[in-house]
C-alpha cells in the first residue's frame, strides 16, 4: 500500500511498496503491448487511470 508523507514545506511524497511498483510496471507493460510506437504508448497512458491504494 502506498503511504503519503507530507513534509514541512507542504510537498507530499508517496512511499510505495514493492507490490505497488510491480503493479504499475504491469499496467505499463499492458498498455505498451497494445501500441506500435512510443507515441501510441503515451496516448494509451494519458487516457489510463492508474490508482494506488493508500495506507491510512
Amino acid at each position: 500500500m502506498a503511504t503519503i508523507i507530507e513534509n514541512m514545506h507542504g510537498r507530499r511524497l508517496i512511499r510505495m511498496s514493492t507490490d505497488d511498483i510491480i503493479s504499475i510496471v504491469k499496467e505499463y507493460q499492458y498498455y505498451a503491448s497494445l501500441a506500435d510506437s512510443y507515441k501510441e504508448t503515451r496516448k494509451f497512458l494519458d487516457k489510463a487511470e492508474i490508482y494506488l491504494p493508500e495506507d491510512l
